[in-house]
């Protein structure tokens, strides 16, 4: 059992082979401009599931037991196809294929299990529901599977979204976590200036989640989030404070970069800056 130090760095690690294989995908897009901005904003969090907490089998994407991942912001895709990479389940040269002719990886995910995408998501403010889905048919079956969805701060203006998170709490489905990417944007400005959700820590837990507010780029923190002892019987919800664009110096809290073509001058001065 690695400790806590070991954990952090291997998440720390895995982290940056996901900036990595982000920045490949977005250039290898070519013309095709990509969601830069709201993929790198959920880098940490992913590496997180996908590295450490989440229960799956490397060698076998489709085992019966595994956890579920929804990826409600699925625009956000390219941290989503690089995380999958990473435990194996896509080869790193399938990346370059991506939003490509007749290729797996397209611009949201599409369902492919083989290549450990459990669902699809494209229209924003579907996913919770799915999980919600999920969940409660792992509860049914007597299975002990956890379904981790995330979503956008926008995307909570869905009112569908808000359907889900009500039902959740009323049927007990304490093996659902949401985690809310609130990096303060949506496609076409400021949350604030299109449709402010004002204090989503207290909305959350007025439809009886256990609510707990996070630095969505702090590896430690988020450990310790997830990893507290449960004081409820509730599911639970993680508002993950976030950067649009985090780790670039060109596309943070940048919303250009929220659908934009990574032209090869950036490309090279981004790997500078992973260096």
């Amino acid at each position: 059992m690695p400790t806590k130090a070991e954990s952090i760095i291997k998440i720390k690690n895995f982290s940056n082979e996901i900036r990595k294989n982000i920045l490949e995908m977005a250039f290898h897009a070519g013309a095709n401009s990509s969601h830069f901005g709201g993929a790198l904003s959920i880098v940490e969090i992913v590496s997180f599931l996908f590295s450490h907490k989440m229960k799956i089998k490397k060698d076998d994407p489709t085992w019966n037991d595994r956890d579920r991942f929804i990826l409600s912001k699925g625009h956000a895709c390219l941290a989503y196809y690089a995380a999958l990479c990473e435990i194996g389940y896509i080869p790193k040269d399938k990346l370059k294929t991506f939003e490509k002719n007749d290729s797996d990886l397209l611009g949201h995910p599409v369902i492919n299990r083989k290549l450990g995408i459990d669902f699809s998501n494209g229209s924003l403010g579907m996913g919770l529901s799915i999980g919600v889905g999920v969940a409660l048919a792992s509860k049914k079956n007597k299975k002990i599977n956890d379904v981790y969805v995330i979503l956008g701060d926008g995307e909570c203006n869905e009112g569908s979204v808000w359907e889900a998170a009500m039902a959740a709490p009323n049927i007990g489905l304490t093996n659902l976590y949401a985690i809310i990417d609130k990096n303060n944007f949506q496609q076409t400005g400021t949350n604030k200036e299109i449709m402010s959700t004002e204090n989503l820590v207290e909305k959350w837990k007025s439809f009886g989640w256990e609510t707990n507010e996070v630095d969505g780029h702090d590896i430690e923190k988020i450990y310790d989030v997830f990893n507290q002892k449960n004081v409820s019987i509730k599911p639970k919800a993680i508002i993950a404070n976030t950067i649009k664009g985090k780790g670039f110096s060109f596309s943070e809290n940048n919303n250009d970069w929220h659908h934009a073509v990574l032209s090869k001058a950036l490309y090279e001065k981004a790997k500078e800056e992973l260096i």
